[in-house]
């Protein structure tokens, strides 16, 4: 018999609960922190099914609430990897672990969000685009290429396509946008990284980009993104909506151009930030062709907040005097959008990105406004 207990112990947690007569324990385990927008309710879907748990996970005005059945030692291990192996943008922290009648659930499901009644708020923040999706932007068999929406659960818009909370489709400026069948099929499918990823899009079911100039139109999102690289090129300037409202892009190396976005943004002396290609291992090949950059500033520029780095200039540096006018260093940063990253390697040069508000001003939106 001690041999026989001992056997089971070690098979159990890859075994259906119904070959055994054990009784299983449930739990309600109350997750706060950063757990909203990070693919954190498919995480425990995921992590569920393969230590062997039934019951449920949902969404309740910021926090995650989840109902866990299973034997006592499959719940122990899965509660200790809902921190332990938590998605990388996820920040979890375990309030409570209460133990909890068994129901006798026969599967984990994700149920719809709901409204608690105690608000902890924690708004995910926008995301770069993670390398998976990078890849498929730039696969010509991928049914993502060189789509400028490309996103996934590790990445992509959230907080400024959020309308209301608890983060879920219907309540994103994504709503308007009905997956077709190949992003539902991904939508519904546990095995797959956008498994409730609530910004899924493609270019069948997705949004597309369009171009406005001088009352010329083009909607055709190829099209516009050489339209757009042709101005550039000819050195004019390039109001782009992208992530939390518009960027004014110029040629960070035409001097003339950065003078015409200085006079248009009224902004005669203050520095200028410039946006890099993505480029080798590093990620970091354009960027230190043009100036020293020092290690500590090499990390902070691929961090996940992609933010400007302030980097010494080069002597043999090719960029725009006006760009940042007596001044030894530049700001510099990676692009952190599928649409940037399209713009800067059809453009194959850094190009000037600054904000297109008005200073002192909300956040322009709106296409007619800006």
């Amino acid at each position: 018999m001690e041999t026989t207990a001992v056997l089971l112990r070690t098979i159990r947690p890859n075994m259906d609960q119904s070959d055994f007569t054990s009784p299983s324990v449930a739990s309600l385990i109350n997750v706060t922190g950063q757990v909203q927008g990070v693919g954190f309710r498919p995480f425990i879907y995921r992590i569920a099914q393969q230590y062997r748990i039934n019951g449920w996970v949902q969404n309740r005005q910021g926090e995650v609430l989840i109902h866990a059945e299973g034997f006592e030692e499959n719940l122990k291990t899965f509660t200790s990897a809902i921190i332990g192996s938590a998605p990388p943008l996820a920040r979890p922290e375990i309030a409570k672990i209460s133990s909890e009648s068994v129901e006798g659930f026969q599967q984990f499901t994700i149920k719809d969000s709901a409204s608690g009644t105690h608000a902890d708020i924690h708004l995910p923040a926008d995301q770069f685009t993670c390398s998976d999706c990078l890849e498929e932007l730039n696969n010509p068999s991928d049914r993502r290429y060189n789509y400028p929406f490309i996103n996934c659960t590790q990445c992509g818009p959230r907080y400024t396509i959020i309308e209301s909370l608890p983060y879920d489709r219907p309540a994103t400026s994504m709503a308007g946008f009905p997956l077709c069948s190949e992003c539902g099929a991904e939508y519904q499918n546990p095995s797959d990284r956008r498994f409730h990823a609530e910004p899924i899009a493609c270019p069948v079911c997705g949004p597309q980009l369009s171009f406005f100039s001088n009352g010329q139109s083009i909607s055709n999102s190829e099209a516009v993104l050489n339209e757009t690289v042709k101005r550039l090129q000819q050195g004019e300037v390039v109001a782009v909506k992208g992530i939390g409202g518009y960027h004014l892009l110029c040629d960070a190396a035409n001097e003339a151009a950065v003078k015409l976005l200085r006079q248009r943004k009224r902004r005669p002396d203050k520095p200028l930030a410039v946006m890099f290609p993505q480029r080798g291992d590093s990620l970091l090949d354009d960027v230190l062709d043009e100036l020293r950059v020092t290690d500590v500033e090499a990390m902070t520029l691929r961090s996940a907040e992609r933010p400007i780095v302030l980097c010494r200039k080069s002597i043999e540096g090719k960029l725009a005097p006006s760009i940042a006018p007596g001044l030894a260093e530049i700001g510099v940063m990676l692009p952190y959008s599928p649409l940037h990253h399209l713009l800067l390697s059809r453009f194959e040069g850094p190009l000037v990105a600054t904000s297109g508000n008005i200073s002192g001003e909300p956040v322009i939106t709106d296409n007619h406004e800006a």
